[in-house]
């Protein structure tokens, strides 16, 4: 039994001295691993904070839904959506009107 604990104290002695003069690699490779996370993250939430290009798609409803605009579509029947169309040019005035009392969101 003697020579099973010698055996494992060796081994331990041995891969505890060789694993100290890997630890400053491995920290190395790490930190260069972490840092190109890093960076690829920053890239990916910059390009999620870019506005978005305004999609329109068919709910199951068949209702028309706008996305782009805000957090969530604005979804609105298509006899609705034809009466906001025919109405831009007084939705667009009324904006400019009112502009100073309207809230802007960027």
């Amino acid at each position: 039994m003697s020579a099973v604990a010698t055996l494992k104290t060796s081994d331990r002695v041995s891969f505890q001295s060789a694993g100290a003069t890997q630890a400053p690699r491995i920290l190395e490779d790490q930190t260069a691993a972490l840092q190109a996370e890093l960076a690829r993250l920053r890239a990916e939430n910059a390009a999620l904070k870019e506005r978005p290009a305004v999609t329109l798609k068919v709910s199951e409803k068949g209702c028309l839904s706008l996305y782009g605009v805000g957090r969530f579509p604005v979804t609105l029947y298509p006899s609705q959506w034809q009466v906001v169309v025919a109405n831009a040019d007084k939705i667009t005035a009324f904006i400019a009107d009112n502009k100073s009392k309207l809230a802007w969101k960027e």
